[in-house]
């Protein structure tokens, strides 16, 4: 896309975001200093929104892979007159610059470490999901935010598309009946992979950077790029990249914010390749009032569970009047218990080429700077749908149930579960205090 295409785009997409008035607010007069730290194909795609939306002067990238870091350059340079400076080291980049906005779009395990640093370094920051990589770096978080009174915004960004905000008005208003149980899937197919040689990092990575505070390993070529997911050392799993956006459409839902217990169990019945997070996973969660269950599945995809011809993702809120499907592509539809009563559908507004709402997401963010209120997508809000996500991976690593004492998060009577609430961290790195 050229710049010009590029404007035009953005003039109609400002046009459709004018009508929602939740996310507008009086342009500033200077564009916010703006920064990217990891310049991936995501953390690029999140810049994009931020420049469309034209209250954005891109001062810097940063990313520890030279690498990702030119292809985020000649994107911009497509898109905007700015010319950032580059930077492997994001503290340098934070020092030097001194943005006023930060995104942080790193593997998971980067993610506190980055946030907090630009918070506390004066910048207003959009955190991807999870916050985090571990329940207790998400603490820090959230209690630095507040500290030094910034704006975080997270990237679950279904708290603004069109068809989710009308799908949760549906189900507040009672017309699906009382609900004691909601089920939240992901199921991709895929089948046993290979295994990949290690191999010596390529030219233009730092790969001891790369894995930060993480444990040291050798590097492969399906962690990065775009691999790290699966890999527990700096991810979550399915359960921690797909589970966040689901669980928290349920806490949206029932406003509550955490389950009292958690029983996990899963494995790698057909996964035979490099990567160690579950194939399959079972999460089942005591609310109080409901059931919340989470299954997800990289094998064995079917006609049958399919939800919409490309993906069968999302949540079956069962009720007294009816099944509610909160889905992505596929928008809502909801399935009265009553063979006399019409299904209810509702279509998805997604924008194009990613078929997300970033671009709502970033306007509300800009818009609770302007005016010092909490985002829709705020750190507590991510941190709670982040956490019922990790207690989840808790309970799996363990192979046993836990009691979830929410107020105080920590788990009720199991030293060892609370051993892993944190994580230690490697060399010069250290972890937060909550």
């Amino acid at each position: 896309m050229d710049r010009r295409t590029f404007i035009e785009k953005s003039s109609l997409a400002g046009a459709a975001l004018s009508s929602l008035p939740l996310f507008t607010a009086l342009k500033r007069a200077a564009p916010y200093r703006t920064a990217l730290i990891g310049a991936g194909w995501w953390g690029t795609n999140i810049l994009r929104c931020a420049i469309q939306a034209g209250e954005s002067k891109v001062v810097a990238l940063c990313d520890v892979d030279e690498n990702q870091l030119k292809i985020c350059q000649s994107e911009v340079g497509k898109l905007t007159s700015d010319k950032p400076k580059l930077y492997r080291d994001f503290r340098e980049l934070l020092l030097k610059e001194k943005p006023e906005i930060v995104i942080v779009a790193t593997p998971d395990h980067w993610h506190a470490l980055c946030c907090i640093a630009a918070v506390e370094s004066g910048a207003h920051v959009y955190v991807e999901k999870p916050v985090s990589h571990t329940i207790n770096e998400g603490r820090a978080m959230v209690n630095v935010t507040r500290k030094q009174g910034k704006i975080v915004q997270v990237g679950t960004h279904r708290r603004v598309s069109p068809h989710n905000v009308s799908g949760m008005e549906f189900l507040k208003s009672g017309k699906a009946g009382k609900i004691g149980m909601a089920r939240a899937f992901v199921h991709y197919g895929g089948g046993p992979g290979q295994k990949v040689a290690e191999e010596e990092p390529p030219k233009g990575l730092d790969w001891d950077f790369y894995c930060g505070p993480a444990s040291l390993v050798p590097y492969n070529k399906t962690i990065h790029p775009k691999g790290f997911r699966n890999y527990l050392n700096f991810a979550n799993g399915t359960l921690g990249d797909w589970g966040i956006h689901w669980l928290d459409q349920v806490l949206w839902w029932s406003e509550q914010k955490y389950p009292k217990k958690v029983y996990s169990t899963g494995g790698r019945a057909i996964r035979q390749d490099n990567t160690d997070a579950p194939d399959h996973q079972v999460a089942v969660y005591d609310f109080d009032g409901f059931t919340l269950e989470w299954e997800h599945r990289n094998f064995a995809a079917n006609h049958a569970e399919k939800t919409h011809p490309q993906q069968a993702v999302g949540v079956y809120f069962y009720g007294t009047e009816g099944t509610f499907h909160m889905g992505w592509l596929d928008g809502w539809t909801f399935y009265p218990t009553n063979p006399n009563k019409p299904v209810i559908h509702q279509d998805a507004q997604l924008n194009k080429p990613d078929d997300q709402n970033i671009q709502q997401l970033w306007a509300n963010f800009l818009t609770s700077i302007k005016t010092n209120t909490p985002p829709v997508c705020d750190i507590e809000t991510g941190q709670r749908s982040t956490n019922v996500a990790l207690l989840g991976m808790l309970s799996y690593k363990l192979g046993r149930s836990i009691a979830w004492d929410g107020e105080k998060e920590l788990i009720t009577g199991d030293e060892e579960a609370n051993k892993l609430l944190s994580r230690e961290y490697r060399g010069e790195w250290k972890y937060p205090k909550a």
